[in-house]
């Protein structure tokens, strides 16, 4: 019943698995330059929310990875279906749209689930203390499945990777250093602060940061980061549907 799903799974692991060690080696060097940057950098002299700058950051280093991850699996579509036209395999084959999304989702919150954990492992060796809420647990699955199904979503729509590019560069990178990751949003002009109410990370960042910093978890953002989550696979499903036919 399953067979497509597990299909892409299968096929998507068996070539992380070739790749697995470069793949964790490159996404742990971006956070680790950050907590060695501004770690060290401001680390226990700044105090932001009653908390040093350093456990700050951390969460926010967990969203911005994980997001980098997820949504990286819009880079590996294009690749299989601009250059090796796997894709096409997959569109071809008797396999439901849905359960392509599926597969790919599931691969994609998988790469942001061990960049989160490659987070943890530096956040431990840099000595900060975190306080892990179980309601991390569904903020992070919530939050891999957004970045994921946006990616998908894009990868079906963009016609080469300079589009891709675009779309990161105008999207994404900007949503990453205005949403809370780095510093407050209350810190913001007043009409950017208004803006960034718009972008997902913004959700996933208080929540995150919540959920390992000890603070009042906000079930209202929870509920706004599924509701993303919801209009993406939405998307991501008519987007796959659309190359389809």
């Amino acid at each position: 019943m399953l067979n497509g799903f597990l299909g892409i799974l299968y096929r998507e692991f068996s070539v992380y698995r070739r790749k697995a060690a470069k793949q964790i080696l490159a996404s742990s060097i971006s956070p680790l330059l950050y907590l060695i940057a501004f770690g060290y950098g401001f680390g226990n002299k700044v105090d932001i929310g009653g908390m040093s700058y350093i456990t700050f950051l951390v969460p926010g280093l967990i969203a911005m990875a994980s997001l980098n991850q997820s949504f990286s699996i819009a880079q590996e579509l294009n690749i299989t279906r601009f250059y090796f036209h796997i894709f096409d395999i997959y569109l071809t084959a008797p396999v439901p749209p849905v359960q392509i999304v599926m597969g790919e989702a599931v691969y994609g919150m998988f790469k942001g689930f061990l960049s989160a954990g490659i987070i943890f492992v530096l956040a431990f060796i840099f000595g900060v203390k975190l306080i892990i809420n179980p309601m991390f647990f569904p903020a992070i699955i919530i939050h891999t499945l957004i970045f994921t199904t946006l990616g998908i979503t894009v990868a079906m729509l963009v016609r080469d990777h300079g589009d891709q590019a675009t779309v990161n560069n105008f999207i994404i990178t900007p949503m990453i250093f205005l949403c809370g990751t780095f510093f407050p949003i209350d810190r913001l002009p007043v009409i950017m602060k208004w803006l960034v109410y718009f972008l997902p990370l913004t959700y996933s960042s208080k929540v995150i940061r919540a959920t390992l910093t000890g603070g009042a978890v906000d079930y209202n953002y929870l509920l706004i980061m599924s509701g993303f989550a919801i209009v993406f696979f939405i998307t991501s499903l008519l987007a796959v549907k659309r190359v389809e036919g």
